[in-house]
């Protein structure tokens, strides 16, 4: 820890100072003190002070490089000094009534009193400035050390206090790889439904966070145990399918989960950290299949358009949390395609159908290689090197006709401009016609010049009458 501090050294030392030098005390509090503890570098500090938020902003304004107020009303004031983002924040205290969507704040008057309003012990824990003393009221070190999750004060006051908090108990299981305990467990399954009062945009952000943690499938596996699941995700849930007596069919939850997993480990493809869209679609993939399955007399079970029923339901799951029209078209995507692959067999596909492929995939092509990919589960090793042959090969030629038809900027030889001056008509149904034809023709025979094309159009034009 102490190297972790005398990193930050350059801020913590001399706003420490700032503070006292006005007569207010100041502590660095929360992720920040949890994170040097474990040997994680941190470049956003939280600090909690005795100070006022119009007092914290005098000092700010004379040591920061920069100021912004957006969470005043909750008393927190934020600057920027060289790499650090900084945010201040009154001591406070917090609870939701029973029936709002946002918190009442009322400030406090002790660092104590601030600290036993957070979420869980390990982050209940401050570093007194300038002189570094160390704060640790309600466990935390022992906590961190044997890595559990556990309340300051008792589970359901905390979760009465702000339901959010029962979403950031998997959120943190995930992202540090801690257990929950039996008494916080116990309190998220007796108050799950307290959940609905929190507004849809917290919930979707604390969901993404536990997604792109590090272990996702432990924060999920909790939100299904508790029934939060029920709540803020019940297509989860509804993958529990109950198995009919022959086992017909594989665990679907568990294979979901798996494919998660699988997904994860083929991040890199995509040159970035962890990425929402590819992993949110793994989760979504399958989850038209409960309402699609039927079992048959000859002892099969089928889950026919359980890709098309799926992408509805993720449209309407994300709508419902909020989230972008842009990720919310990109999940639904990856969800519709996810069963295209299988109709490759050993190749059989011809270049028209892989440029549909693409086509159809559009700028999600890479994650839907790695979904593609992440779907089999198999136990049976050899059908499972035989599906990632069939993968490798279907890349190769996707690469191969790429680089001879460019691919990627797939469009026909004319363009609409093109197309009215050619066929002498204006702007409307006729010319999106027209267009198809010739999208068409390129992805069935690849690429034409100009010439032959607009040959290929008037004939077709004058077939049309």
């Amino acid at each position: 820890m102490t190297a972790e501090l005398d990193r930050i050294a350059p801020v913590i030392d001399s706003l420490g100072e700032a503070f006292a030098r006005s007569g207010f005390e100041l502590a660095l509090v929360g992720g920040p003190v949890r994170d040097a503890m474990l040997g994680r570098p941190h470049n956003d500090l939280d600090f909690t002070t005795s100070a006022r938020p119009e007092e914290t902003e005098k000092i700010l304004r004379t040591w920061g490089e920069a100021l912004w107020d957006m969470g005043r009303d909750f008393g927190t004031i934020g600057t920027r000094k060289g790499p650090w983002q900084v945010e201040v924040t009154t001591y406070r205290s917090e609870a939701y009534s029973a029936d709002s969507r946002k918190p009442a704040v009322a400030y406090g008057t002790s660092l104590a009193d601030d600290l036993v309003r957070r979420d869980f012990t390990v982050n209940a824990m401050a570093v007194r400035l300038p002189g570094r003393e160390v704060v640790d009221l309600y466990g935390g070190v022992v906590d961190l050390a044997t890595r559990v999750l556990r309340t300051p004060g008792t589970p359901e006051d905390s979760f009465s206090d702000d339901p959010l908090r029962m979403m950031r108990a998997a959120r943190f299981a995930a992202q540090l790889g801690f257990e929950v305990a039996p008494e916080v467990v116990a309190a998220m399954t007796d108050m799950a439904s307290r959940i609905e009062i929190i507004s849809a945009e917290r919930v979707r952000d604390e969901l993404v966070k536990l997604i792109c943690a590090p272990h996702p499938r432990r924060g999920l596996s909790l939100l299904v145990e508790t029934g939060l699941a029920d709540l803020v995700l019940p297509e989860l849930t509804a993958l529990r399918m109950e198995r009919d007596e022959h086992n017909r069919h594989k665990d679907v939850y568990e294979h979901t989960l798996t494919v998660l997993e699988q997904s994860i480990d083929q991040e890199a493809r995509l040159g970035g950290g962890p990425d929402f869209v590819s992993r949110f679609a793994a989760l979504m993939h399958d989850v038209g299949k409960p309402r699609t399955r039927k079992f048959h007399d000859d002892g099969t079970v089928s889950f026919h358009h359980h890709d098309v029923v799926g992408a509805k339901m993720t449209r309407k799951r994300m709508k419902a949390l909020r989230f972008s029209n842009d990720e919310i078209e990109a999940v639904s995507s990856l969800v519709e395609l996810h069963l295209r692959f299988h109709g490759y067999g050993d190749g059989e596909w011809t270049d028209s159908a892989v440029r549909r492929y693409v086509r159809d995939a559009g700028d999600q092509l890479d994650r839907l290689h790695i979904l593609t990919r992440a779907d089999c589960t198999t136990r049976n090793r050899r059908k499972a090197d035989r599906l990632a042959r069939t993968y490798d090969a279907l890349e190769a030629r996707i690469e191969r006709i790429s680089e001879e038809e460019e691919l990627a900027a797939l469009r026909p030889a004319l363009d609409g401009n093109q197309i009215m001056s050619l066929l002498d008509i204006p702007a409307g149904r006729e010319v999106g016609a027209a267009y198809k034809f010739l999208m068409d023709l390129r992805l069935d025979e690849g690429i034409l010049t100009e010439d032959e094309a607009a040959k290929r159009l008037l004939d077709w034009w004058a077939e049309r009458g």
